[in-house]
């Protein structure tokens, strides 16, 4: 059996209207999709959405290959049914990441016990029950399902650009708004999906602030340096085409001219200054990285930068802050000379 995904407008507030189908019938898979509803129903971004939606059509792909019918019942599920999915993505070529794994056995794990709230594959007791965890008063909450059955992810130890490649990548640019997305990424640290969500309104230069969309739609305010500004007026003022849509970055040439600025062209962009700089890794998260490591190597507080980055939990603003063996050596000789005492001199 074939399945894929269809993104649909529907007028029902209940129903996710992206779904996934039968590509032959084109009848729904049921648990699938009712799960979805219940996370539509939650206010789940679309994005997420689509990627729970893709998520959940890899593992029923699986399924139907080792159980001919694609039908899902209670009696099928064992304690092992995500350990062999493990498996089988494990021994796949190419492999896929680890993250890519863990994200894909989280959600389906929720989607079945949402829909089989006894099944004994949501525990595979004798792998990954849930533990309690130790909080800073002692013993606290269990670990949610992403926590449970886990492939074990390498640590990402991610290098910002150097001053060099910054200023080679900057120059490579001409238009103002080219050089204003790169701007808002490395001196304020937007992601990418927050750059081409912007609109017009959302800058506010007389204030010199920029309103920012985050994860889970969560509004933050962030002052605008003086740099930016001055592109983004000479963008708004000379650059972008009239009449166009509310957004902010948009397609100036082209039959698209006018629309807003989607992520496979933002790609394409970067893929070309790539190529001309030669700066392999220049793309639009290594600049928010960067944005980072300036901060911190200037002094600023985590929990400020945590703020300015967006972050609900501190723990994944430390991973993107990696401090270079010279930082330490500097700051420990910074606090050397400032705050520890001479030895007392000894009589010989």
């Amino acid at each position: 059996m074939k399945f894929r995904i269809i993104d649909q407008q529907s007028s029902n507030n209940a129903q996710s209207p992206i779904r996934v189908i039968e590509q032959t019938s084109g009848q729904e898979i049921g648990w699938i999709n009712r799960y979805l509803d219940r996370e539509y129903v939650r206010r789940l971004a679309h994005t997420s959405l689509r990627a729970y939606a893709y998520n959940l059509l890899h593992f029923v792909r699986w399924w139907a290959s080792i159980h001919p019918s694609g039908n899902i019942e209670e009696q099928d599920l064992s304690e092992s049914t995500l350990l062999d999915y493990v498996r089988f993505q494990s021994s796949q070529q190419p492999r896929p990441s680890a993250s890519t794994i863990n994200d894909r056995v989280a959600v389906t794990d929720r989607a079945l016990r949402n829909e089989f709230p006894e099944a004994p594959c949501q525990m595979a007791r004798g792998f990954h029950q849930a533990f309690l965890r130790r909080g800073p008063m002692g013993l606290a909450r269990p670990r949610q399902a992403m926590s449970r059955l886990r492939v074990k992810v390498p640590k990402r130890n991610i290098v910002p650009l150097s001053v060099n490649e910054v200023a080679r990548f900057w120059s490579s640019f001409r238009s103002s708004r080219d050089l204003a997305m790169v701007g808002l990424m490395l001196l304020h640290g937007l992601r990418s999906a927050e750059l081409l969500a912007l609109n017009c309104d959302d800058v506010l230069l007389p204030e010199a602030q920029v309103r920012v969309r985050g994860k889970g739609n969560k509004l933050r305010f962030l002052p605008l340096a003086p740099e930016t500004i001055q592109l983004l007026d000479h963008y708004l003022r000379f650059e972008r085409p009239s009449p166009c849509s509310a957004a902010l970055f948009v397609v100036l040439k082209g039959c698209a001219r006018g629309t807003r600025m989607n992520p496979a062209g933002l790609r394409s962009l970067f893929r070309h200054h790539r190529q001309t700089t030669g700066i392999k890794l220049a793309h639009p998260h290594r600049f928010r990285h960067t944005f980072a490591s300036d901060m911190v190597r200037a002094g600023m507080s985590l929990p400020a930068l945590m703020q300015l980055m967006g972050h609900a939990d501190i723990q994944t603003t430390l991973q993107y802050v990696r401090i270079a063996p010279q930082d330490v050596y500097l700051e420990y000789a910074r606090a050397v000379t400032q705050h520890i005492r001479p030895l007392p001199k000894t009589s010989s």
